[in-house]
């Protein structure tokens, strides 16, 4: 079907083209795109991807339009959330932790199906498709039935974040380190990730610090009931847990220094691939250091409690999202780079 899509190709600026998205197969799905959120992990797959043509975009939320002859778990019609893709098969995925599904990085970075089919073509060229299985910067997108997630009535630019930056942040407090009502969780980074994991903390009973440089995000948390500080060098009170965004290695290294004996850091931030570690104090104080990919959710689970919290308002989601027209996407990237935007979400029809 022809559809329009956001087309980046470098770092020069995007635009909507229009493209052939493939019909779908056995356990696939066609979803109209009502909103789609961008995402850092969006913006390094660009450079990683240098100037081959991709549609990117894994946060994707609208209605199902189309079903593949096998689908009978879900309805045209159905608002659903998409999230990441896994296999459903494999040993991690039975498991419940299909973010460490071992087909992981060929369903979700190859930019093709897992047969190598392309799903996406501008004129007769393939493109970089089936980001995250879905490519969800444009009209419609073309993905598996098991990344769909329904969200009955919740508002598309809410529902969106909730398949990869909402669910992080939350499922790295509740399903990783799951701090209980007391203790003291340091969250490093006060953008999406961050504040999803801030609010689903405080609605814990958790004491929550934010260490964020950013003035206006910092006032953000503090009105939300944290506590923030601009620096990891500031005066902070003992800490039984840490969650590191930035993937910076020395946010890393002073997060586990700053950890009472005990304590816990999960790591959820893409960034360098190495980083200097005092392996005797995290013997020698109990420490742990944990990776964390997607919050270790099972989407079809975190996602309705999620939104359970949100409709008892105690996740306030709404206030985390501003929202841009599908070719908007470079301004929103900029102002959310300036802390003018939290989690920019695009509106395709907007």
């Amino acid at each position: 079907m022809r559809t329009a899509v956001l087309l980046s190709r470098g770092p020069g600026p995007t635009q909507i083209v229009e493209a052939e998205l493939d019909d779908p197969r056995s356990d696939e799905v066609i979803v109209r795109i009502e909103a789609v959120g961008v995402c850092h992990t969006d913006l390094v797959t660009r450079k990683r991807l240098g100037d081959r043509p991709a549609v990117l975009g894994h946060e994707g939320c609208g209605v199902v339009e189309r079903l593949g002859p096998a689908v009978d778990t879900l309805a045209v019609g159905d608002r659903v959330v998409i999230s990441f893709a896994s296999c459903g098969r494999c040993g991690q995925c039975r498991a419940g932790h299909p973010a460490y599904c071992d087909l992981a990085s060929a369903l979700n970075g190859s930019g093709r199906r897992i047969d190598g089919s392309p799903t996406i073509r501008v004129g007769d060229e393939p493109v970089f498709g089936a980001h995250f299985g879905q490519s969800s910067f444009a009209a419609a997108a073309l993905t598996d039935a098991r990344s769909c997630v329904p969200v009955g009535d919740v508002p598309p630019e809410i529902a969106a974040p909730l398949g990869c930056g909402f669910l992080t942040g939350a499922g790295a407090v509740l399903n990783v380190l799951r701090p209980a009502p007391g203790d003291r969780l340091l969250v490093i980074g006060g953008g999406a990730v961050g504040t999803a994991a801030v609010l689903t903390a405080l609605s814990e009973g958790v004491d929550v610090v934010v260490a964020e440089p950013l003035p206006a995000r910092r006032e953000l948390a503090v009105r939300f009931g944290a506590t923030a500080v601009a620096s990891l060098d500031d005066p902070l009170p003992p800490l039984t847990h840490a969650l590191d965004t930035t993937g910076r290695p020395e946010s890393v290294a002073r997060a586990l220094a700053l950890l009472r004996p005990r304590g816990a850091l999960a790591v959820v931030g893409l960034g360098p691939t190495t980083a200097a570690i005092d392996v005797r104090a995290l013997m020698m104080r109990g420490l742990q250091l944990r990776g964390c990919v997607e919050g270790d959710a099972e989407p079809s689970h975190l996602v309705p409690a999620l939104i359970r919290r949100y409709r008892q308002g105690r996740l306030p989601l709404d206030e985390l999202v501003t929202t841009y027209g599908l070719g908007d996407f470079d301004r929103a990237v900029a102002e959310q780079q300036a802390g003018l935007a939290l989690k920019p979400v695009l509106v395709p029809t907007g």
